[in-house]
């Protein structure tokens, strides 16, 4: 096995820490052609679509690939914003005020970074990034709350593999979850209350979850369990009884069973109930993206006004919160404990073998 080249290393160049944020990717561009791309790296991964590898390979460069992109390339461009795709643009803003956050807890040397799942910029690339900045642990983040197969692990399945091409391997950390985690939790009560006290309380709240094939529950996927615990828990934050709320999962896709209430079925039972107002929020991401702003936002409101509904509302998720950030800090600081103090003690190792050198005592 040939490995990676290594970075040129200095003597005496201190050791970093690199937190890398990873989310699970965009197009490059609202476009059918980027979309397929997109597509074609997202839907290929087999973590993603659990079915013969054959089978699915027809159809997805047989049909999904040829006429899928130019719908979701619309719906695209309907949510882009002026800096790019929306959950990139969230993303890179994270990192950035991450890395002011910690600047703030910590005199330690370390770098924030972030990388998307498929799509740019590449797990690969920034780990390599990474490495050349000498960071020699690394902290992995995948922002996805709530842990599945298909987010959670693909995201450790890139960076394991890139570390198996290096021959001087970093050290490394990964979140598995922070779906209970109390900050999460607050921050998520406090956006919903921030939204309540602008613009009123609605008659129900709907949480709406991404959904995955029932298959994987079945399996032992945890996906479902910690997306009903932080519903629970948010309920229980926000003071609401059962029947002021719900949880579901949206983005159905293909004909399978997946994980039930369905977030269409739901809005549309609430509209033909002839529900006053809905409000939805969607834990399970902490960006807006295209499921969110399109999805939920757009066709949601649809959804449920078409079948007789009253005020619909969309409440946008957390993004750059600064009860937010301050609790993705303090989820960091708590799995970054050992090494801040150990990048503090390689510095004071590099500034007394400096002193040596200049002539000073032992």
């Amino acid at each position: 096995m040939s490995y990676q080249t290594e970075p040129t290393h200095t003597h005496g160049t201190p050791e970093k820490t690199g937190i890398l944020l990873v989310n699970l990717g965009t197009p490059d561009a609202p476009t059918p052609q980027a979309v397929r791309r997109y597509l074609k790296e997202f839907l290929g991964d087999p973590r993603v679509v659990e079915i013969p590898r054959a089978v699915w390979w027809l159809i997805l460069n047989g049909i999904i690939l040829n006429t899928r992109p130019k719908k979701s390339a619309a719906k695209y461009a309907a949510v882009w914003m002026q800096e790019g795709s929306p959950l990139r643009v969230h993303t890179e803003r994270q990192a950035s005020l991450l890395q002011g956050y910690l600047g703030e807890r910590t005199k330690a040397p370390f770098v924030v970074d972030y990388a998307m799942r498929y799509g740019n910029p590449s797990i690969a690339g920034v780990l390599r990034k990474l490495k050349e900045q000498n960071c020699q642990r690394i902290l992995v983040v995948p922002l996805y709350p709530q842990y599945a197969a298909s987010t959670t692990a693909t995201v450790n399945d890139i960076v394991f593999g890139e570390l198996q091409q290096m021959r001087n391997m970093p050290a490394l950390r990964n979140i598995k979850h922070f779906h209970d985690y109390p900050g999460y939790i607050k921050a998520l009560a406090s956006n919903i209350n921030d939204y309540w006290v602008k613009n009123g309380r609605p008659e129900r709240l709907l949480m709406s979850f991404h959904g995955l094939p029932q298959y994987t529950l079945e399996k032992g996927d945890p996906y479902h369990c910690e997306c009903m615990k932080s519903g629970r828990l948010l309920a229980e934050e926000l003071g609401l009884q059962p029947e002021q709320y719900a949880i579901s999962f949206q983005s159905r896709f293909g004909k399978a069973a997946w994980l039930q209430p369905y977030t269409t079925a739901t809005l549309k039972q609430w509209g033909k109930q002839k529900i006053k107002r809905v409000d939805v929020v969607c834990p399970g991401f902490v960006s807006d993206c295209l499921e969110t702003l399109e999805e939920i936002a757009m066709e949601g409101r649809e959804d449920f006004l078409h079948a007789g509904g009253g005020e619909y509302h969309y409440i946008p998720c957390l993004n750059e919160r600064n009860d937010w950030m301050l609790a993705l800090t303090d989820l960091v600081m708590d799995n970054l404990q050992g090494w801040l103090q150990a990048a503090d003690a390689s510095g004071l190792e590099q500034g007394r073998l400096r002193a040596l050198a200049a002539g000073a005592k032992r």
